[in-house]
């Protein structure tokens, strides 16, 4: 697991977002093995199994450490580059990008504590989520935080396969490290963009798990 870790023990609930889908194929199910037989509710089950697989979320007690930049998601580090911030830094920065795969958890977490200072929806295609076009032309999310010291910004990018990026927060918020504030329903994209200050630790091809990975680390508060 690249960039270090916390260990944590955790359970997991389902985001309320899967309950439409688990709840169509459970009928689906039910009414195919009574109507057609067992064997012709197989395919229908396992689409119910997935969807709770699909939509759990972990459930933890995020050691809050104002020195880290957690994982904003669970997935495989597809690049970490060096670029100009124009869209909320206003500044150099570093920038990670993870992949998240149709079997990650899909909920997005806050890598630090701060108050929410920019959101920004992009309307766009769907492009495959691991392709470098991805983050240019597709469906985005942008939320700025500023904790008076560091700001980061994390973009959550839709995929081929996702069709609705979900935000639980807004404008003026305050969140807290490790806190979720949204999801990307199927394959995805999600960005960490942080000042040139920030010590990356992780690496291209590095597997991070959303508020228990670190990502990098900064100047405490």
């Amino acid at each position: 697991m690249g960039g270090g870790e916390v260990v944590f023990k955790y359970n997991y609930t389902i985001l309320k977002e899967g309950y439409p889908f688990i709840i169509i194929t459970a009928v689906i199910t039910l009414l195919v093995g009574y109507l057609a037989g067992p064997v012709f509710a197989v395919l229908p089950f396992v689409l119910m199994v997935y969807f709770f697989y699909f939509f759990r979320q972990r459930v933890l007690d995020v050691k809050q450490d104002p020195s880290l930049l957690y994982s904003p998601a669970d997935g495989t580090v597809m690049g970490v580059e060096e670029f100009f911030d124009s869209e909320f830094l206003n500044e150099p920065a570093k920038k990670v990008t993870i992949f998240l795969s149709v079997f990650n958890v899909h909920s997005n977490r806050a890598p630090m504590t701060g108050l929410i200072k920019y959101m920004r929806y992009t309307c766009g295609g769907y492009e495959p989520a691991y392709k470098d076009s991805a983050p240019i032309v597709n469906e985005r999310m942008a939320i700025g935080l500023d904790n008076g010291h560091n700001r980061v910004l994390v973009i959550q990018i839709a995929g081929i396969l996702a069709r609705r990026i979900v935000c639980w927060t807004s404008l003026g918020s305050r969140m807290r490290q490790g806190e979720p504030y949204g999801m990307i329903k199927f394959g995805s994209c999600t960005e960490l963009v942080m000042p040139q200050s920030v010590e990356v630790l992780v690496r291209k091809g590095d597997k991070v798990q959303g508020g228990i990975s670190i990502i990098g680390r900064q100047k405490a508060e």
